[in-house]
């Protein structure tokens, strides 16, 4: 591992995106501590709310440090639509690190009450603004990376062991067990994927829970993701199966299952740790399409493609795009930190490349 991590940091762009991809996770998970409020909890007049401004000095000019002030919005311009911004700059509330907040569980066991940041007082910190709801929109995007993150690690953990397996399988036996997967994967294949994706979603049944539907979304995606990867994984199998040490293990008695899990498929392991990099993105692309279009994750739970999906609205879009941007420059950033990851660990793994 330390010797990976050394070639990788020989491209400064792969080890940046593996920090930045370390530091994602982990903000995931302990994303109760890293929110500054809970991702359900509407603040009493505080819906639309722009980006909260920090200041440092008071009206008079006096520096008290960090601090922010009450905001409401007032009446809407009939010409613009815009609203007026009202700050009440008689109370402010300083702004501090591991402040008390709203109970709750570290991973659903230890019990704690803080949080990373936040305010004492009456005012609101909201760096990303709020949403119709009055609900801080930097909380709901930490709390929509647990699924729109877990979803492209779950999605490989299915899929990639399906396509390796059958890929294995159709190399090593060949003949009419190969002509059958080959003709499945070229169907799944020719079925452009993201019209696949909607058609099985759009079928499930309605009144599902956000869990039941985030499982059965992996399943689909997954589903429809082995195909192209059976495909590369019989190919090289195909040249691994006449290696001297298949051949001997052969004579010797293995079975052939236990010949394509224990000395074939081990073979493939650099160009599995590759492409399972490169399909993580591929896995949240999907999940962010269908929650934008209504067919995943359904509010009030966050995810990262449902707070995009308020850009349908163009009042939401024009008026208060803090709500668009910042699922999509999450969503931005996750998909080139893992295509920079995937790259520099094809540097480093495949002595070809290097």
């Amino acid at each position: 591992m330390r010797h990976l991590w050394q070639q990788i940091g020989k491209n400064p762009l792969a080890r940046v995106a593996a920090i930045a991809l370390i530091l994602l996770y982990g903000m995931a998970i302990a994303a109760d501590f890293v929110a500054p409020y809970d991702a359900y909890t509407a603040q009493p007049g505080g819906a639309l709310l722009p980006p909260t401004a920090i200041h440092w000095r008071s009206p008079d000019g006096q520096w008290i440090g960090p601090h922010v002030y009450p905001s409401t919005l007032g009446g809407a311009d009939l010409e613009t639509g815009e609203q007026e911004l009202k700050v009440d700059r008689t109370q402010p509330s300083p702004l501090g690190l591991f402040v008390k907040g709203k109970p709750y569980r570290w991973l659903g066991l230890i019990p704690g009450d803080r949080h990373l940041f936040g305010t004492s007082g009456p005012g609101k910190i909201n760096l990303l603004g709020t949403d119709e709801q009055g609900r801080d929109q930097l909380s709901r995007l930490i709390h929509g990376s647990r699924i729109s993150l877990s979803i492209g690690l779950l999605g490989i953990a299915i899929a990639f062991p399906i396509g390796t397996l059958m890929g294995g399988i159709s190399g090593y036996f060949g003949g009419w067990i190969d002509a059958i997967i080959m003709r499945a994967t070229e169907v799944l294949m020719t079925i452009p994927g993201i019209y696949m994706l909607v058609a099985l979603s759009s079928a499930l049944p309605p009144g599902l829970s956000s869990s039941q539907r985030f499982a059965l979304i992996i399943v689909i995606i997954s589903f429809i993701s082995w195909a192209g990867l059976a495909r590369v994984v019989r190919g090289q199998v195909l040249s691994i199966k006449e290696q001297d040490y298949v051949q001997a293990a052969r004579v010797m008695g293995a079975g052939p299952l236990h010949i394509i899990v224990r000395h074939m498929l081990p073979q493939t392991v650099t160009y599995l740790a590759i492409s399972a990099t490169l399909a993580v993105p591929g896995f949240i692309m999907s999940e962010a399409v269908l929650s934008l279009i209504g067919l995943g994750i359904q509010q009030p739970d966050p995810s990262w493609g449902n707070l995009l999906s308020l850009g349908t609205n163009a009042s939401i879009l024009v008026l208060h795009p803090w709500l668009v941007w910042s699922p999509a420059v999450a969503i931005v950033t996750v998909v080139l930190a893992f295509n920079a990851l995937g790259d520099g660990l094809r540097d480093a793994l495949d002595p070809r490349s290097r």
